[in-house]
């Protein structure tokens, strides 16, 4: 089975660091010059394979194998394109790692065989640069960068591509390991319980699992930080010369926008995923929101879902991330979820506002955490009692990490309603209808 591993990586020294971005900066400016000659081939309706020898232009930063593994790379995601529009997808051109104006997204790929990872009392990995590098900054020539390992990598197995990225926000280098662990070693084997996820708004993810457990993951402040620096874009366009479109302000805005956006995800899901392992999760059930998104009638619910949220995006993270630790991810329609009352079934005669959900049965509860409790009771025909559940796991975001809040969002009373609702009026705050 393929795991993956995750952790922080740290130069030993201030020449150190300035070679590791020289590094990953070339590698970005490889990929970057390789896609613009295939995009340019592929609008001019030229063979997109057509290209000059870039691993020879790089050999002396890179290396031989780090510039092959990066070509190759970019090789297969052309090939994943082309495979794309021949099942008839609406599917974009490979894009860029950033620019040189506004700051390339700093990344390079290692071939399995050309670093070296030993963990223990001192945890390092050792990585190949290119003879120019090891020339500038007094590398022998069998001389190799030698980074510090920050954590404890958790799986053990055969070693994969090693790939190291460069995380803007929190100012730190971060490494990716896949391996290959043998079942035989998987530390918490996967039992046959399920999860279902309802993606919402105000609440990124409310989930209910068959053991009991729910957790609720909430996006308010994320939303709001979302909010700030998307009418500041529109601010700066507003007073953009007739003609101008764009300014190099801007797009450092829109990028700082989607890298934030990104990292709480990816935290995110890989820690409710993490959480769902330990559970003894195999299947989580998440809503396909296709038509919804489509056809809402908020447009402010519909702008937190797609466009903040950008929930295609999450749920492939979502895929990549279960995978890895052999769970499947099934979509399926959540339509009238949230519309449901969890003790009697009841559609019609609910009200939601806010994350109160209440009945005239008397019934009162958290609005989405209901909801993945009732998509999960449709998906699998597990029946819950709700006295019984398992008092819900309440996750903020502190602009690093996913952590538990002391405050249970089990059930609001009516006295405490949220006044940061999604909508002014105070209707629906999750897409799950």
């Amino acid at each position: 089975m393929r795991r993956t591993n995750t952790f922080a990586v740290r130069p030993l020294t201030t020449d150190d660091e300035r070679l590791l971005r020289e590094l990953l900066d070339a590698s970005a400016s490889l990929w970057n010059e390789l896609t613009y000659e295939r995009r340019q081939n592929f609008f001019d309706d030229e063979s997109v394979w057509d290209t000059a020898d870039y691993r020879k232009q790089y050999v002396g930063t890179l290396g031989s194998a780090t510039a092959q593994q990066i070509i190759r790379k970019n090789k297969s995601a052309w090939q994943s394109f082309f495979s794309l529009r021949e099942d008839g997808e609406d599917a974009s051109p490979p894009g860029y790692w950033g620019n040189e104006d506004n700051g390339r997204e700093l990344q390079t790929l290692i071939r399995n065989d050309q670093y070296t990872l030993e963990t223990g009392e001192r945890s390092r990995v050792e990585i190949p640069v290119g003879q120019d590098l090891k020339d500038k900054y007094g590398l022998g020539y069998h001389d190799r960068l030698r980074l510090e390992v920050v954590g404890d990598p958790k799986w053990d197995g055969e070693q994969g591509r090693l790939e190291i990225q460069y995380d803007e926000i929190d100012d730190t280098f971060r490494a990716f390991q896949p391996v290959t662990v043998p079942d035989s070693r998987q530390d918490s084997p996967l039992a046959e319980e399920s999860a279902a996820l309802d993606v919402g708004a105000n609440n990124l993810v409310a989930c209910t699992t068959t053991t009991g457990q729910q957790s609720l993951y909430e996006g308010r402040d994320l939303f709001t930080d979302f909010r700030e620096t998307t009418e500041e874009i529109a601010r700066l366009q507003s007073k953009l010369r007739e003609g101008r479109y764009s300014s190099q302000r801007i797009r450092r805005l829109y990028r700082k926008r989607t890298r934030r956006r990104n990292h709480a995800q990816d935290a995110l899901v890989r820690d409710l995923v993490e959480r769902l392992h330990q559970e003894g999760v195999a299947t989580v059930h998440v809503g396909d929101l296709t038509d919804v998104l489509e056809t809402h009638w908020h447009p402010e619910v519909n702008e937190k879902i797609h466009q903040f949220w950008a929930h295609r995006s999450f749920v492939d993270r979502l895929e990549d991330t279960a995978e890895e630790y052999g769970m499947s991810v099934h979509e399926a329609s959540e339509a009238f979820t949230t519309a449901t009352c969890v003790e009697c079934g009841e559609q019609m005669k609910t009200e939601r506002r806010g994350d109160v959900f209440r009945c005239s049965c008397g019934y009162e509860g958290h609005a989405d955490l209901d909801a993945s409790q009732t998509f999960l009771k449709r998906e699998t025909g597990t029946e819950f009692e709700t006295g019984l559940m398992a008092r819900p796991v309440r996750l903020n975001w502190d602009d690093h990490s996913w952590s538990e809040s002391p405050h249970s969002p089990e059930r609001a009373s009516p006295n405490e309603e949220r006044t940061n609702q999604s909508t002014n009026d105070g209707k629906v705050a999750s897409v799950g209808r």
